[in-house]
């Protein structure tokens, strides 16, 4: 089976206490963070708040652009064009797959009508 670094990444892993310890800020700041839209733990059955690796890779980017300077209202813009420009990279790569896909079609019923042309009926010698 081959493994997703998508699905794995976005696995929930973390109590609150943990992802807090590794994004280096308070829970208090995450649960904040939460209310404003920012990141959004998975939760469990008993409602505990789950984080995964991915975000606690948004978490780290979030503390990179407040240390920046950048107020909540600027990060929450700079992430959201940020998801924008991922999903614009993520459809430029289906579409490079299917234009190579379309390539190596085009240059398979080139070669094919290429050995057509070579073999014509009338040359071949008949069985009966």
């Amino acid at each position: 089976m081959v493994k997703d670094d998508r699905t794995d990444r976005n696995r929930p892993l973390y109590m609150i206490s943990v992802a807090a310890q590794l994004a280096g800020v308070h829970p208090q700041t995450l649960r904040a963070y939460e209310q404003k839209g920012l990141v959004t733990p998975q939760r469990t059955s008993g409602n505990t708040r789950m984080y995964s690796q991915a975000d606690i890779e948004r978490l780290e980017l979030i503390n990179e652009l407040t240390n920046e300077g950048i107020n909540l209202a600027g990060v929450i813009r700079i992430l959201d064009l940020k998801g924008r420009l991922d999903e614009r990279d993520s459809e430029i790569d289906d579409l490079h797959k299917r234009v190579r896909r379309l390539a190596d079609r085009v240059h398979e019923l080139e070669t094919r009508a290429d050995v057509t042309a070579l073999v014509r009926v009338s040359d071949i010698p008949r069985l009966m």
